[in-house]
């Protein structure tokens, strides 16, 4: 039988909100046993360093009603009986469809989305008062089959040279699974696509100094035992799994912002749902600052333009996005050679 309904007191900026919470015995996690009433009482825990990351912005919610192993769906705007401190804001798809897209400015707003099965939080690059120009430029350290997490720390600290270079300041966390995630802030003054060539012109950069350990290499079959770097997750409304954001893996684990010192000796399996709570006790968040001195992308733009110089042109969009200019034919290469 479900356990029986309760409720939750979730401090706010506007006071105590009072969030009801159906079965919250509910077992979310099986193999680590943690409750759907653990897992709103985690988002309370971390409100302040999880607000700053994914709050006051759009983001999406990965929904798991039957827990991890069962059916997942994605919720982008604000379902019907919405609390009112549940907001939302319009924004612009790459199809150029608009509609309304969930915004956290509360953590009452998380736990309410815990109460409605979230797992996953997914935020845009950009915020709710500017969502057409990203804060942040993003880049998916993600491990190719025959590597791992510890190949993806291996090249992280070559990819902040090469950001460093481009005068950004870059910042880490773990995915919350097998790769890294390094942000830079930067102005609000570019478009997704300009960033999106800002990120392929520093990928490339690193995969010209690491050519055995880094690909961009879109198709799978070309990438080898590398990191890939994954440009396309810099495309508007093409998301990553938020900082503090728990994972819908069977440790609970969570993507967690880490220090370039600590990185080297990071075990990601370690920051769980039950673990987060007490490492930001003990040592704080370590993207407190991170939006404190945001930077430009015009270096890596020069860069982007020397390589449209060069012959090396725009890469493969993914499959939902219309035909974007000068980009490459979206075939495999082996499918390719074998019709020619």
């Amino acid at each position: 039988m479900a356990s029986p309904r309760i409720t939750l007191t979730v401090p706010g900026p506007h006071g105590d909100r009072e969030v009801s919470l159906s079965s919250p015995d509910r077992v979310v996690w099986p193999d680590a046993g943690i409750t759907k009433r653990e897992l709103a009482e985690y988002f309370i825990a971390v409100a302040e360093p999880f607000l700053a990351a994914n709050g006051n912005r759009p983001v999406s919610l990965q929904r798991f009603p039957d827990g991890i192993d069962g059916e997942a769906f994605f919720s982008k705007n604000p379902p019907k009986g919405a609390p009112d401190y549940v907001e939302s804001v319009t924004v612009t798809y790459n199809s150029g469809r608009r509609h309304p897209q969930l915004v956290l400015t509360e953590i009452a707003a998380a736990v309410w989305a815990a109460q409605m099965n979230t797992v996953v939080f997914h935020p845009w690059a950009s915020l709710a008062a500017d969502t057409d120009h990203p804060v942040e430029l993003r880049i998916d350290l993600d491990p190719q089959p025959g590597t791992d997490f510890a190949d993806a720390v291996a090249v992280a600290p070559a990819l902040r040279e090469v950001l460093a270079e481009a005068g950004l300041d870059a910042w880490v966390k773990t995915s919350g699974s097998r790769g890294l995630h390094v942000f830079c802030p930067i102005e609000p003054m570019y478009e997704f696509l300009d960033v999106r060539h800002a990120v392929i012109a520093a990928g490339r950069e690193l995969a010209r100094r690491l050519p055995e350990k880094v690909t961009m290499d879109w198709w799978k079959e070309e990438r080898g035992a590398r990191i890939f770097i994954d440009f396309n997750q810099a495309n508007r409304d093409r998301t990553m799994a938020g900082a503090y954001s728990p994972r819908a893996l069977p440790a609970a684990t969570v993507s967690t912002p880490v220090t370039w010192n600590e990185l080297t000796d990071v075990d990601p399996a370690s920051f769980t749902v039950r673990t987060i709570p007490r490492r930001l006790a003990e040592v704080g968040d370590p993207w407190r600052q991170l939006a404190a001195k945001p930077g430009r992308i015009d270096t890596l733009l020069e860069w982007w333009q020397r390589d449209l110089d060069d012959g090396l042109g725009e890469l493969p969009f993914p499959p939902e996005f219309p035909k974007m200019p000068g980009e490459p034919p979206r075939v495999q290469p082996s499918r390719t050679r074998k019709e020619d």
